[in-house]
């Protein structure tokens, strides 16, 4: 009988990745200290697998608190006419994204992924995505984030990150350079505003990996 296909997520590795042989997979764990790697039945699942944090067995997610379920007093603190933005590193460095989502619905409006990044730079190209999303649009729309250090960058204008640069960041500092440049070169008028966790619970955008 053929023996069924599996796929190998490696998150942690010479090169995170999804591959479709042990034998590739095994490349890039050997003699990879702590390397982190696991099989799955379905391309499906080892696509959502790699997106999440390594975890040796399957656990239930547990359910993110509603905004809904807030009291009044608290949701009138928070502007819902906005965009929620925030970013994920499996690793850090690691494999990063970010996405921004609409505050109101949780409806996702952009999202990007880098093969290796640190959650803070992902954090800084989300709001400029937002920013530069909404100068297209000529909308001068509040922009949610949770991250001090993202806004900080923002408003100096530069991605103050000490990532290594090498042939594996080549990609993700020509995206840092564009970002940069735009911020030197554009004016907004969009509200840069920090979410405040402690007391509205983790921001509409979080990927829930926490």
């Amino acid at each position: 009988m053929a023996k069924s296909k599996k796929f190998y997520v490696v998150w942690k590795g010479h090169e995170p990745g999804i591959y479709t042989s042990w034998d590739k997979c095994l490349q890039q764990v050997k003699n990879f200290p702590d390397a982190q790697y696991k099989s799955f039945k379905t391309r499906e699942e080892a696509e959502e697998a790699f997106l999440g944090n390594y975890s040796p067995s399957k656990s239930p997610k547990q359910p993110k608190a509603r905004l809904q379920d807030l009291p009044e007093n608290v949701r009138r603190q928070i502007v819902w006419d906005s965009i929620a933005v925030d970013a994920a590193c499996s690793g850090n460095p690691g494999h990063m994204e970010y996405q921004g989502v609409d505050t109101r619905t949780g409806v996702r409006l952009f999202h990007q992924a880098f093969p290796l990044g640190t959650n803070n730079i992902g954090e800084f190209l989300a709001i400029v995505h937002a920013l530069a999303w909404f100068h297209q649009q000529q909308k001068d729309t509040p922009i949610y984030t949770d991250s001090r250090n993202a806004l900080l960058w923002v408003k100096a204008g530069k991605c103050r990150t000490k990532l290594v640069r090498n042939a594996k960041t080549a990609g993700l500092y020509e995206v840092i350079a564009r970002a940069e440049k735009w911020l030197a070169s554009h004016s907004y008028r969009n509200p840069l505003l920090k979410w405040d966790t402690e007391n509205w619970g983790e921001i509409p955008a979080d990927f829930g990996r926490k």
